[in-house]
């Protein structure tokens, strides 16, 4: 947990992974989750706080909330549903088509 002496600030700088931030934050998870779903936990959890009221400055209890519904996303759905990154949101949108039909 928080260190002596370290700042809210502080000890989130020093937080490198999602389960570090996970940990952090006494949110219980599931291993095989978060390795199959960490850069999308993380970059959800990123968006959720880049929704914050301008000016108001999110606090332990903020913190904890927005990780703890980005983990949730992962647990009920998957990361092409949730769509968190680019590729999956330009994949919904293309269309495969096999090398072979080009040569006609």
């Amino acid at each position: 947990m928080a260190c002596e002496g370290n700042s809210f600030e502080d000890d989130l700088a020093d937080l490198n992974s999602a389960e570090e931030f996970l940990d952090y934050f006494c949110i219980d998870f599931d291993v095989r989750v978060v390795q199959v779903n960490r850069l999308h936990i993380l970059q959800r959890f990123h968006d959720y706080l880049a929704r914050q009221e301008a000016g108001k400055t999110p606090d332990y209890n903020a913190y904890r909330g927005w990780l703890a519904r980005a983990y949730t996303d992962f647990v009920e759905s998957s990361a092409q549903a949730e769509k968190v990154f680019a590729v999956f949101q330009k994949a919904e949108g293309s269309s495969f088509l096999p090398l072979s039909s080009l040569s006609d």
